[in-house]
């Protein structure tokens, strides 16, 4: 027994270091050369902090139970041939229940939405049915018939309020369907979506104007005016927050609250604009267009890294958490993988409704699931290797109960992000500004040189030039009255040698007081 714990050890010890050296940052110095030892000290409480770290990264990643799948083919087949029927015979029973179909004919089709968690499932038909459920369990949250077009739907900061874009206004309900708000800034919606760091809700118009909604506060914090007509296609970056909105001339126009103008143009098509979607790293945007193709785009660049051919115009657009991206032609799903990287000669797999045409497409966070909203209802599929096989609790708990929840509220509330620090470039947030100002251009009459002497005007040095004038002056007129003195001595002086030499007499004491006369 001792033996086989023994051995059990030793495998997990090199398992532990394997891990460890992907970890590793490198060799640290070597502290026997360094001959400070105040310095070697604490070189040496920073290389133990830095052991713990790796340490507890590489711990972190031994205790991840899940693994993402995917569908592998036999030699000769395409995983693209699978049915639905046929994934739902082979796998697990709690899987199997994920794929179902709900038939809604009278008032589709239908929008649909995922919470953050992806617990609940938030559809909406264009004729006004709205329903918010578990999509895991059945268990129903609201239902209600608005008796109004509604054009999108999205849910909020948790799954206690959700906004429906209808036919003049933006509402706002709670989770049983309560009507909260009218937005009336929000005028003929088409589009909607939330930023959930933000706090923003982003609608456009049919009038062409993108507007910024605070729901923290209730305010409406800008509204745009894109000067190009209705938008056909709108998606956000969740990397840095900045919506992309696709035109009918086939640009794309990227956008900040902060600038009244776009920030990016870019021409993506001969023709309209469709569908456009973003991958959660920010580097790659998926667009269709009425030209026929789904091109994907390196927004780093802003070029063009692949395109595909489809035989009809793309409607919707979704991409995963894992990469794989979804695309809905008239009634047909096609789902890609490994699409960002290399150029795929077909899908990954497909999918074609019985009827009706798709309206919705979205994959549920964390699972093996894609939404597809379509006219006759609701759809969910199973897409092996879709979802993130483990999650994040601090940011996203699908089991999170009434107390975590609360306290999340609290938290990302408390962190919110203001709307001018949205910007392509999201790691301007730490990076310090230069307090010096750029150098103004001189002009010719500024560019005249002038030689001046350093600590020349300076209060010391005017108070001695003053008194250095002073005393001049007062030199100048002692030396003056000398000089005269000694001219009028010298004068006397000879007057009396000419005339027999009469000596002077000696002055008294009282010749002061004596006229000069």
């Amino acid at each position: 027994m001792g033996r086989r714990q023994k051995k059990t050890k030793v495998g997990n010890d090199r398992e532990m270091r394997a891990v460890t050296r992907n970890f590793s940052r490198g060799t640290g110095p070597d502290l026997k050369t360094v001959g400070d030892k105040k310095l070697r000290r604490e070189l040496i409480v920073k290389e133990k902090k830095n052991a713990m770290a790796v340490k507890s990264a590489a711990l972190a990643q031994l205790m991840l139970p899940e693994e993402t799948g995917c569908l592998e083919a036999d030699e000769g087949e395409r995983t693209m041939k699978f049915k639905q029927h046929d994934i739902v015979k082979h796998v697990d029973v709690g899987s199997a229940r994920k794929h179902f179909s709900l038939t809604l004919p009278e008032h589709g089709p239908y929008k649909c939405a995922y919470t953050k968690n992806g617990r609940k499932l938030l559809i909406g038909g264009s004729k006004g049915h709205i329903g918010t459920f578990d999509w895991q369990t059945g268990a129903l949250g609201c239902e209600i018939h608005v008796r109004e077009t509604i054009r999108d739907v999205v849910w909020l900061h948790n799954k206690d309020f959700f906004a429906v874009a209808q036919k003049k206004y933006t509402y706002i309900y709670d989770g049983s369907g309560t009507e909260l708000h009218r937005l009336q800034n929000h005028i003929n919606p088409v589009f909607l979506d939330y930023l959930p760091y933000h706090w923003l809700l982003v609608s456009a118009g049919v009038t062409g104007y993108l507007k910024y909604h605070d729901t923290s506060v209730g305010k409406l914090v800008v509204e745009l005016k894109t000067r190009m007509g209705q938008p056909h296609a709108m998606a956000q970056n969740p990397w840095n927050a900045v919506m992309h909105l696709g035109h009918a001339n086939g640009t794309v126009s990227m956008w900040s609250p902060s600038m009244k103008e776009p920030l990016v143009k870019m021409l993506c098509h001969h023709g309209p604009v469709t569908a456009i979607a973003s991958d959660n790293t920010g580097r790659h945007m998926v667009t269709c267009g009425m030209d026929n193709q789904l091109k994907i785009w390196d927004i780093r660049s802003y070029k063009n890294s692949l395109s595909y051919h489809t035989h009809r115009p793309g409607g919707q657009l979704a991409v995963s958490a894992t990469g794989l991206i979804a695309t809905s032609l008239g009634g047909l799903v096609q789902v890609w993988k490994d699409s960002f990287s290399t150029k795929q000669k077909c899908p990954y797999m497909t999918h074609r409704l019985e009827s009706g045409n798709i309206e919705g497409l979205e994959f549920a966070p964390f699972e093996d699931v894609l939404g597809v909203g379509h006219t006759n209802g609701f759809t969910s599929l199973l897409i092996p290797g879709a979802g993130q096989a483990n999650f994040d609790a601090l940011e996203a708990n699908p089991y999170e109960n009434k107390r975590q929840k609360q306290e999340a509220e609290v938290k990302n509330l408390l962190s919110k992000i203001q709307p001018e620090l949205i910007s392509l470039d999201s790691g301007n947030i730490l990076q310090m500004k230069s307090t010096e100002e750029p150098a103004k251009e001189l002009t010719e009459k500024e560019l005249v040189l002038k030689f001046k002497m350093k600590g020349r005007n300076s209060a010391k040095k005017r108070f001695l030039r003053k008194e250095k004038h002073i005393n001049d002056e007062r030199g100048s007129r002692i030396r003056a009255a000398l000089d005269k003195e000694r001219e009028n001595q010298e004068e006397a002086g000879d007057e009396g040698e000419s005339s027999s030499r009469t000596p002077l007499a000696e002055p008294g004491i009282l010749d002061r007081f004596k006229s000069k006369d």
